[in-house]
């Protein structure tokens, strides 16, 4: 087996029997777990379970509910409409995974939050475990929230009828970063946002499409040409798609250097 990564957890039991290391362990405390079982068993999520690099358990928030018919809602104190996720099945819940993960953050996903991003979720991937609220209704009791949330997190000003895709999204951004869930390790490191930029173009073969050719550079094999074009791809397509992205940036001396070719080039178009 290979050295153990920093921060890791040794856990001999994975999906397939092998042992491996555990960077980070992931509850998500629901009312439909059963929405998460496709989400585990495909791609990345699946491999990285497999491996090891990470565990996932969805917890039943019913089985923490009292009673013959295991309610987790009821109606609001003051009137109103909608129902309000009830305070003590929520919290057993909670407080059942922070006693197997005693150093995991919990995490409510609401459209209160705080706005998800990738920074939030490189530091997410340096925790050792999540705990995922999945609200539902009208949201849950307050005191839960004064006394067993972390943090809120909503992925955007939309919504959902529930918390679990948002789960889902986080898990999805989360799971990438960590060593060893990508084929290429470099790959994360390229994405859109992961330096402040978008993503550069992609083509693949075949090298001619309905007439359109890929740019000869990235035929040409020259890594210093191809990467001086991706970088420029790159700043276009967040100059053209996500302005906001590079008010507060601060450039680098070839992207300074790209910006100053492209205002002597609108320059001229100006002067025609």
């Amino acid at each position: 087996m290979a050295g153990r990564p920093p921060g890791s957890r040794l856990r001999p039991e994975t999906p397939t029997g092998k042992m491996g290391w555990c960077l980070v362990d992931f509850r998500v405390i629901t009312i439909f777990p059963g929405m998460f079982d496709a989400f585990a068993s495909h791609g990345i999520i699946r491999r990285a379970l497999e491996s090891g690099r990470i565990s996932m358990e969805a917890m039943d928030l019913r089985e923490y509910a009292e009673g013959r018919h295991r309610v987790t809602d009821d109606r609001p104190y003051g009137g109103g409409s909608g129902m309000v996720m009830k305070p003590e099945p929520l919290a057993g819940a909670i407080r059942s995974a922070r006693s197997a993960l005693p150093n995991a953050k919990t995490l409510l996903l609401s459209p209160q939050g705080r706005p998800f991003s990738q920074a939030e979720a490189m530091r997410l991937a340096d925790l050792e475990g999540i705990i995922f609220v999945c609200g539902r209704y009208e949201g849950i009791d307050e005191r839960v929230f004064e006394t067993d949330i972390d943090d809120e997190l909503s992925i955007g000003d939309y919504v959902l009828t529930g918390g679990e895709l948002p789960a889902m999204v986080v898990m999805d951004a989360v799971i990438r970063l960590i060593p060893g869930a990508l084929g290429n390790e470099q790959s994360s490191g390229e994405d859109s946002f992961s330096d402040g930029l978008l993503e550069h173009a992609h083509y693949t073969r075949p090298p001619v499409f309905e007439g359109k050719d890929v740019p000869e550079v990235l035929l040409s094999g020259h890594h210093g040409e191809i990467g001086a074009w991706r970088l420029r791809s790159s700043l276009i397509r967040t100059f053209l798609k996500r302005p906001d992205l590079l008010d507060k940036r601060s450039f680098t001396d070839e992207e300074k250097q790209v910006l100053r070719e492209w205002s002597r080039y609108l320059g001229r178009l100006a002067d025609e």
